[in-house]
Order: C-alpha cells, then sequence, then structure tokens
C-alpha cells in the first residue's frame, strides 16, 4: 500500500512543486495548493523529481541562455549569437569566465541536481521503493553528460550529497563508465517494476509511464555509446547492442520522445532567451547561417517549423553566420531569420528520429547489430522527423539523389562564404563510402535534431560533420589558440577551480588534457581520430 502510494505521488507532487533553480522559486514554493494530509516524504519526493527535471536543460533563463543559445547551439551550428555589446563570446572564441563556468559551477545545475537526489534516494530506501531513484538516475546521466561533453574530465563519482565539486576529477572515459553502470542498473530497476503506474496528469515527461522511461534510458545510453564508438569501439558495441536488444528496446516512436512537457506556468526559458532585445536586434540568437544553406538547398519543408521569415527581400529564409564581428554586423541583425518557438513549447531531451540515426550509424559504420539495416533506420530517421513537425510527404525528399547544401551569400554583404560547404546529397547510397555514408547520416540527424545544440556539436567534434561554416578571421579573438575551421573543443574550467579545487584541476589538466586547459584541446571522445584529416570534414 505503501509503494503504491509513493508510485502515485514522486511525480504527483509535481503539480504543486515547480522547479526551485527559477527565479520564481518563493512564488512556486508558496503554492496555494497544499500537501494536506501528504507524509512529508512524499511532498519532499514529488517536489525532488520536479527540480531533477530542470537539471537537464534549466528552467532558468540565464543558465539556459548560456548552456543552450550561447554555448550549445552556436557551437552546434543551430544559433548565431546577435547582440553587439558582446565583446567576448563563446562564438568569438574569447567568452569571460562568466560564460565558460555555468554547467560546472552555477548554483542551478549540479549543487540542485545532486541535493535533490539525494532526497529522492532517502525516500526510495524509506519506502522500499526503487522506482523514483531508478528514474532520478536516468535524469541525473542525462544531465550530467552534458556537463562532460562540454569540459571532458570532470569530477562526478566522487560528487556527495551537497553536490560540491571540490574532490578529485574522473577522466572522461571514467565518468562515461559510470554512466553506463547508472543507467544498467536503472533499467533493471525499471524492468523489474515496469508495472508501476504514475499520475500521468503529474510527469511531465511521460505522463507517469514507467516502460516509456526504460525506452529512453536505453536509447540515451545508445546515444552514449556511439559517442564513444571511436575511443572504446569494444565497449560501445556492447552497450549498444544491449539497448536495442533490451525487452522494452529504445524510442521508435514520436509518441515516446523524451521531452519536458513543462511551460505553461512560466515560459519555455529558450524562448524567452533567444528573444531578449527582440525590439532592436530581432534577439539575441538568431538561426545560424550554417543548417539554413543546408535546408535551402535540400529544399527542406521543416524549415517554416525552424525558422521564421527573414527580413531581407526576396528571401525567404536567411541565417547569420558565426563568430562573426558583432559590432559592425549590428544595423543588421534584425533581418535574419529569428529561431521559430513559443512560449509553451516543450524542451526536447530526445527524440526518435535521432534514435534512427544513431542505429543507421552503428550499423553502416561500426558494424553494430543494431537490428536491421542502415538504409532502413537512415530514410525511418527522416520519417519521423518529417512526422515530428508536421512538414508533410517525406518520399520525395528522401529520395532526392541530386540537392546540395547552398553557398552563403550574406546580404549585408559583411561575412559572405564564397565556399561549397558539403557536396553530400540526401537520397542513401548503399554503394557509398563509410565516410560519405558518415556524412549523410550525421547530416540529416543534425537537421533532426533542431535545438539540441550541444547533441550537434558533441556529433561535429566526434566525426567532423556536419560540414559548418568557419568562423570569420575578424571574428576568431583567440589569438590563434582556436583554428576557425575546427570551432571550439570545449571550454576550460572556471577559474575558480583553480583556487578552491587547485590540486585535483591541476592533476585533470596535466594527466586528461595534455596540459592544456583551453578551447582547442580535444576531449578523450574525438582525440583518438583527430590526426585523420579525411575524416574530419572542418579540414581542407
Amino acid at each position: 500500500m505503501r509503494n503504491n502510494i509513493i508510485n502515485k505521488l514522486f511525480l504527483g507532487a509535481l503539480t504543486i512543486s515547480f522547479i526551485s533553480c527559477t527565479s520564481q522559486y518563493m512564488d512556486i514554493n508558496s503554492n496555494p495548493y497544499q500537501p494536506g494530509s501528504l507524509a512529508a516524504d512524499d511532498y519532499s519526493l514529488g517536489s525532488a523529481m520536479s527540480n531533477l527535471a530542470g537539471c537537464v536543460v534549466s528552467s532558468d533563463v540565464n543558465t539556459a541562455q548560456f548552456t543552450d543559445c550561447l554555448l550549445g547551439g552556436p557551437c552546434g551550428g543551430y544559433f548565431a549569437d546577435s547582440k553587439s555589446a558582446w565583446a567576448f563570446t563563446i562564438s568569438n572564441f574569447n567568452p569571460t569566465d562568466d560564460w565558460t563556468r555555468v554547467f560546472l559551477k552555477s548554483d542551478k545545475v549540479i549543487p540542485v541536481l545532486y541535493s535533490n537526489l539525494s532526497t529522492v534516494k532517502s525516500v526510495s530506501e524509506s519506502t522500499n521503493n526503487p522506482v523514483p531513484y531508478a528514474i532520478a538516475e536516468i535524469i541525473k546521466v542525462a544531465a550530467m553528460s552534458r556537463v562532460t561533453d562540454t569540459y571532458g574530465p570532470i569530477p562526478y563519482s566522487k560528487i556527495g550529497a551537497d553536490g560540491k565539486i571540490t574532490i578529485p576529477y574522473d577522466s572522461q572515459e571514467e565518468v562515461y563508465n559510470k554512466f553506463f553502470e547508472e543507467l544498467n542498473h536503472a533499467i533493471e530497476i525499471l524492468t523489474e517494476n515496469s508495472g508501476s503506474a504514475l499520475v500521468a496528469t503529474a510527469d511531465y515527461v511521460y505522463g507517469g509511464n514507467v516502460p516509456k522511461w526504460i525506452k529512453f534510458a536505453n536509447s540515451l545510453k545508445l546515444r552514449l555509446a556511439i559517442r564513444i564508438s571511436y575511443a572504446n569501439k569494444k565497449l560501445a558495441q556492447e552497450m549498444a547492442e544491449s539497448a536495442v536488444k533490451h525487452e522494452f528496446g529504445v524510442i521508435e516512436s514520436n509518441e515516446d520522445n523524451a521531452k519536458w512537457n513543462y511551460f505553461g506556468t512560466i515560459p519555455n526559458p529558450l524562448y524567452t532567451a533567444v528573444r531578449y532585445n527582440e525590439e532592436t536586434s530581432g534577439g539575441d540568437s538568431h538561426v545560424a547561417a550554417d543548417i539554413v544553406c543546408y535546408m535551402n538547398g535540400y529544399a527542406d519543408a521543416r524549415r517554416a517549423a525552424y525558422f521564421e521569415k527573414s527580413g531581407w527581400e526576396d528571401q525567404e529564409y536567411v541565417g547569420l553566420r558565426r563568430g562573426i564581428n558583432l559590432e559592425k554586423a549590428k544595423d543588421y541583425f534584425i533581418n535574419y531569420s529569428k529561431i521559430k518557438i513559443s512560449a509553451s513549447d516543450p524542451i526536447l531531451w530526445m527524440n526518435a528520429a535521432e534514435v534512427a540515426f544513431l542505429r543507421a550509424e552503428g550499423k553502416a559504420i561500426f558494424k553494430f547489430d543494431m537490428g536491421g539495416e542502415a538504409r532502413d533506420f537512415y530514410n525511418q530517421g527522416i520519417r519521423l522527423s518529417f512526422e515530428q513537425w508536421s512538414a508533410g510527404s517525406p518520399e520525395e525528399y528522401l529520395n532526392d539523389e541530386s540537392k546540395i547544401p547552398t553557398t552563403y551569400t550574406d546580404p549585408s554583404g559583411l561575412n559572405p562564404y564564397n565556399s561549397q560547404l558539403s557536396t553530400i546529397t540526401i537520397k542513401w547510397d548503399e554503394s557509398s563510402t563509410d565516410e560519405v555514408k558518415q556524412e549523410r547520416i550525421i547530416t540529416q540527424k543534425w537537421i533532426a535534431n533542431w535545438m539540441l545544440g550541444n547533441e550537434a556539436w558533441a556529433d561535429y567534434r566526434r566525426t567532423g560533420y556536419p560540414k559548418l561554416i568557419p568562423t570569420t578571421d575578424e571574428g576568431n579573438m583567440s589569438g590563434g589558440t582556436v583554428d576557425n575551421k575546427k570551432g571550439a573543443r570545449r571550454m576550460p574550467y572556471p577559474s575558480a577551480e583553480y583556487i578552491d579545487n587547485t590540486v585535483n584541476v591541476q592533476y585533470a589538466v596535466n594527466n586528461y588534457l595534455k596540459r592544456a586547459d583551453n578551447m582547442a584541446t580535444d576531449l578523450w571522445l574525438s582525440l583518438i581520430h583527430i590526426s585523420e584529416p579525411t575524416r574530419l570534414g572542418m579540414i581542407s
């Protein structure tokens, strides 16, 4: 009886307790709806689970802007900065510590994550109900994978309940090993308890459906497995194949997409962030030229769902080049296509299309057993994405073997890129080389993963695809440290780490990063094949 109450309340209390890491914390937690006769641990559990969900992409606008609009979005080729007052940006490779520290040192990510994990674990143990903590473990991995993919080595395995990171660093390989251990444990627990029922109206991700959480966990494991495929192919194969062969499998339908459909009481933070200064510049972020060039070249029907029309005469969709002199271009920002997003849109964590493309790459490039053929997974990825965005029939698109990305012509005349971005076409060709197959898969996965900038950035660093427009010479403010074409490879550690955690951060830099804590240092995930210029599409 006690377990049934917890299973119903673990997310049920979400309706009366939103995320602590928002500016509305006091208002939200002073909600007039009271827990009434609920036991204190029941109410605490619901509150903690809601807080955890807000640590994948934060509901705090400033935090989400740094992590997804100014870091992942531009580095992944989706967004371009459009505020002239910014003299120190990630896109210009000269960010201040305030910009690069957010994932690791912000009080709205790791401290919130771990303090609420502790609450969930405590209640799960006291009630002998492992389901809530198993789901919390999945959320933890989803959140922390974004952190390690930003910096590389991070404090992880030794983080305590308080979330303090003044502890030894793990290598990125050790972090990923721990991820798989935690996901496998969570999947096992949830599989054993797959009949558990959670309150459908309270779970803002899966409506209380435990089997869908299992599918997401398997899909997340598949994502991370493909990510380490060059660094540790044996482990990657083991994890990838176990994910797709699990009895509940992976996400295959858009109905199972992992998305935080939470924004009714407060607006989607990404909506707010990209529209800061909208009246003067059209917003702090615009659509990047990179993705517009690909989608214009392909005459992609999803453009109307992704982008707003530009203000340039006779040019429907026009992107802004990333990594430029912002001050020089300030009079033109308002004319470039804006990011199409509404205040009530959910935040996407993972979609079925991505999973299909992961399986396509696993089969085509690494020869893993993905339960089918690469061609079928590739075509299904395109179909699923068109369905997700209500873009009509994809059949003509996926059978097109002639269209290629357009060359970028900047209507302002300031920042053109007169070279052909790529000659990759859409239609699958089984006779292509593995390299061409990989570019084709990653390019379509990138288009389908719109808004998931940190995922796009991870793929770009791992494979060199999609091929992106390089930073301008004038826009590269790194003093020669970062290569225009390769772009940022990671974020440097916060300066506070060198004060608060001196010995541990220096050990990590010296032993895991080849003594180079800067934006040009490759991660373990991409270091293995960085010397192969034929694979890295950004190297000419």
